[in-house]
């Protein structure tokens, strides 16, 4: 897990995500600005006064490339067009997880944003329709789910530049997998990132704070 705490106003995007999100939609930049997966525009000024947990998710996600392989558990095996397997653990346990967060705390602020990305190992290959029918057939996933975008390069979404040069990974700024996340407080400001291998459920004592829950 990667995740930082503190103070991030001295950050000049910091600035101007809290700035988007408490902007009216007239004013609002093209960082505030997205699709969703049904390509209807959305104004991320919505979500101002919402704890936002932002993850780029893939329908057929199994281990970060480059961790062990090991023996994949067979019910997370799944057959795929050319009679490939594909190890879905990491998309499993994150949809279930993150449906569990938003069921639990979607009454008291929270907010899953989920943007499909097929930059990783090609495990997003669907459309958005099909993405969507995944998602809510198979998880029951409620949380709003956006257009298909690159997380990295140089057609990244803004919202992913501005989330990476607000928060950089070991790594470097660069999304390293699918299920990379983001946790945003009420005025926007970015307050942890978290590995892909990170439990959506490990996160929750840090949504719970931002919440002010005890």
């Amino acid at each position: 897990m990667v995740i930082h705490h503190g103070n991030h106003s001295s950050h000049p995007m910091a600035h101007s995500l809290s700035r988007l999100l408490g902007a009216p939609p007239q004013a609002s930049t093209t960082v505030a600005s997205t699709q969703d997966a049904k390509g209807n525009d959305v104004d991320l000024s919505i979500y101002k006064g919402k704890v936002l947990l932002i993850v780029n998710v893939a329908s057929q996600c199994g281990r970060p490339a480059g961790r062990p392989a090991g023996q994949p558990a067979v019910n997370r095996l799944v057959n795929r067009p050319g009679n490939r397997l594909v190890d879905r653990g990491l998309t499993n346990s994150n949809y279930k997880e993150l449906s569990q967060l938003y069921e639990k705390y979607k009454d008291q602020g929270l907010e899953i944003l989920a943007f499909p990305c097929n930059q990783f190992g090609g495990q997003e290959p669907g459309n958005n329709e099909q993405i969507v029918e995944f998602a809510c057939t198979r998880f029951k996933a409620e949380f709003p789910i956006f257009d298909k975008v690159d997380v990295n390069g140089e057609n990244a979404a803004p919202i992913y530049k501005f989330l990476k040069s607000s928060k950089g990974g070991f790594f470097g700024d660069g999304i390293k997998w699918n299920f990379s996340k983001f946790l945003a407080d009420q005025d926007g400001n970015v307050i942890g990132r978290y590995a892909p291998t990170t439990s959506p459920l490990s996160i929750e004592k840090d949504i719970k704070k931002l919440l002010k829950i005890t």
